[in-house]
């Protein structure tokens, strides 16, 4: 097998660039202003694969990778192989390091455009894991539409896990807490016969009746009610004492039974001796517990994902020093994600830490779960 490696693309390197694109690429050429700013480029990598040759090094590949700022998303702007070295395997393993390098730099996802009609090279994408976002209407400089592809980089290291946590979709759009509570009771050996009906038991339990319009959410107070009854031993950590989410809730009367609803929740707490702790549950805290075996629910708002500033319950399953992993119940799937990737998905600490809270109050709660 002839040699091969992959380096920083310099200067020096500009013809065959050049050349590369050229040969590899009728439409969208590159200049070679745009090569050498590219390799200049202080948010992203221009890398060359080069093979050895008895008169030295021959640049046969090239690719371009672009980070965007203040988001965890990369781009393959633009990747080649020179025409006369097809068909030999280079294409992939240029591809599989920038996805590594991707990975390296803590970007979840890798996207790329590609002419719509180049069914050759869709194919070679498809085939590693790249799944389509969307069309772009003429895109390219020779007015033709692209493809827009995008592919997940990073994953939860489950070899560090002995077993994962079970995934569940929520059966309705308000029993996400119900859902993540029966997750956790799979994980801690206490798996339900009947998940679907169990999920709204859970649900009649622990509503506050008139959080939102519509079919009431969970409280955290219910919830770990649910949760002590089905014998989970429970911490709770609430920002605030006494009933929550009352803020957003104008009706004085309404107000009156969410409080009362709660109220009981909490009387039945202190009578089970589960502690009650008022405060701010910090992320140190949440990676202390989930190094302790135990699992944590949390109330996030859904704003720092798709601008709608819902309350959603989660299962955080595990922390590293870049991501906090959850098993999201929602089943509004994105368009490039299975069932399977919502399993210890990953989000950034800081996403997690702005989605930690919900309300004009900011309410903090989690609910610490074990068996």
């Amino acid at each position: 097998m002839t040699a091969r490696r992959i380096v920083p693309a310099h200067t020096n390197h500009l013809e065959s660039l050049l050349q590369i694109n050229q040969r590899s690429a009728p439409f969208d050429r590159l200049s070679r202003r745009s090569f050498r700013r590219f390799i200049n480029h202080d948010q992203g990598e221009c890398v060359v694969l080069e093979v050895a040759q008895d008169e030295g090094w021959l640049t046969v590949g090239y690719a371009i990778l672009l980070y965007r700022k203040a988001t965890r998303l990369a781009r393959l702007y633009s990747i080649a192989i020179d025409i006369d070295w097809h068909g030999k395997g280079l294409g992939s393993e240029l591809l599989s390091y920038i996805e590594t390098h991707a990975r390296d730099t803590h970007s979840l996802f890798l996207r790329l455009e590609v002419q719509d009609r180049d069914t050759r090279t869709l194919k070679f994408f498809h085939k590693r894991g790249y799944v389509d976002l969307g069309l772009k209407a003429a895109y390219f400089d020779d007015n033709s539409d692209a493809r827009v592809l995008q592919k997940q980089t990073h994953f939860f290291d489950s070899t560090r896990v002995p077993q994962l946590v079970p995934y569940l979709t929520q059966s309705t759009e308000f029993t996400c807490g119900p859902a993540s509570l029966i997750m956790a009771l799979a994980h801690f050996d206490k798996a339900v016969p009947h998940p679907e009906f169990e999920e709204l038991e859970i649900w009649r339990e622990a509503t506050t009746i008139f959080m939102t319009s519509g079919h009431g959410g969970c409280g955290p107070h219910g919830l770990a009610r649910a949760a002590l009854r089905r014998g989970l031993n429970v911490t709770l950590w609430v920002s605030q004492a006494g009933p929550v989410m009352l803020d957003s809730v104008r009706n004085p009367k309404k107000r009156a039974v969410m409080s009362r609803i709660q109220d009981a929740d909490i009387q039945a707490l202190e009578a089970a001796s589960v502690a009650v702790n008022i405060g701010d549950y910090h992320l140190d805290r949440l990676r202390a517990d989930l190094a302790d075996g135990k699992l944590v629910i949390t109330l996030i708002s859904t704003y720092q994902f798709d601008q709608t500033k819902a309350p959603h319950w989660v299962l955080v399953t595990a922390a590293d020093e870049d991501f906090v992993y959850i098993n999201d119940p929602d089943d509004d799937l994105l368009p490039w994600q299975t069932q399977t990737e919502r399993q210890y998905l990953p989000v950034p600490n800081e996403t997690f830490v702005k989605a930690f809270g919900y309300g004009s109050s900011r309410l903090k709660t989690a609910l610490v779960l074990s068996a």
